[in-house]
């Protein structure tokens, strides 16, 4: 059985940042996964009500991945701040194990690209877990939500995710909210950034778990799987 484990709000850059190192879960629950990044820009910008929705789109995500059979025990997910600095919230865990979520702050700077950086080299290290235990895995998912541009030094992870993405090695959703740099959020993936309509995070989740359904409920890990519409949240 798992221990339930909860997601937390690192307030304190001393704390412990990661929760559940060992993959020990990859045994007990062989199902084929999905790992999926969030990559959240937490900077002084979001203050307010676009903190305060981000966070209960979050919860609403996982508690709508987590009432799906299939995608419960499919979906991996890691979750990473730039807020004044780059912060791995949560490693990877699966849905099923997270027990609470507790809500995040806004403040400082947008380190957009160490945070994409460190999410991909967690990607990369969590793919090698599943070969390495023989667990099928979907193509990875890395979701970047972002109100304005990021800080300098992010080119090199921007690259690196849009070459991924190029490669169907990686599907790379940057996501923009009301006054972000559409074009240098674009250059994370080899598609366009997804505009928000408005403060739609709650859309936007819901859109995000029915398609992890999607994905959990596909024949086979090499599958291509068709996503329901982004016209409730978001335009290109």
């Amino acid at each position: 059985m798992f221990a339930l484990t909860a997601l937390t709000n690192l307030t304190n850059p001393t704390k412990e940042k990661t929760v559940n190192e060992s993959h020990n879960d990859l045994i007990d629950n062989p199902t084929p996964r999905c790992p999926v990044a969030l990559v959240l820009d937490t900077s002084g910008s979001m203050s307010g009500q676009p903190i305060e929705q981000l966070n209960a789109g979050i919860q609403l995500f996982i508690d709508e991945v987590k009432r799906d059979d299939l995608a419960r025990w499919s979906v991996d997910l890691a979750v990473y701040t730039a807020g004044g600095s780059a912060d791995r919230i949560q490693s990877f865990i699966g849905v099923e194990q997270i027990a609470g979520f507790s809500p995040l702050d806004a403040s400082g700077g947008t380190p957009l690209g160490q945070a994409t950086r460190m999410a991909l080299d967690d990607l990369e290290a969590r793919k090698k877990s599943y070969r390495d235990a023989g667990v099928p895995y979907y193509q990875p998912w890395l979701v970047l939500i972002s109100d304005g541009a990021p800080d300098y030094g992010w080119q090199d992870a921007a690259n690196r995710a849009s070459a991924l993405s190029a490669q169907r090695k990686l599907v790379s959703l940057p996501i923009g909210v009301q006054g972000a740099d559409l074009d240098v959020l674009s250059q994370f993936s080899s598609k366009p950034a997804v505009v928000l309509d408005g403060l739609k995070f709650r859309e936007l989740f819901q859109w995000l778990s029915a398609s992890m359904a999607r994905v959990s409920a596909s024949t086979s890990s090499d599958a291509s799987v068709q996503l329901p519409s982004m016209d409730s949240w978001g335009s290109v």
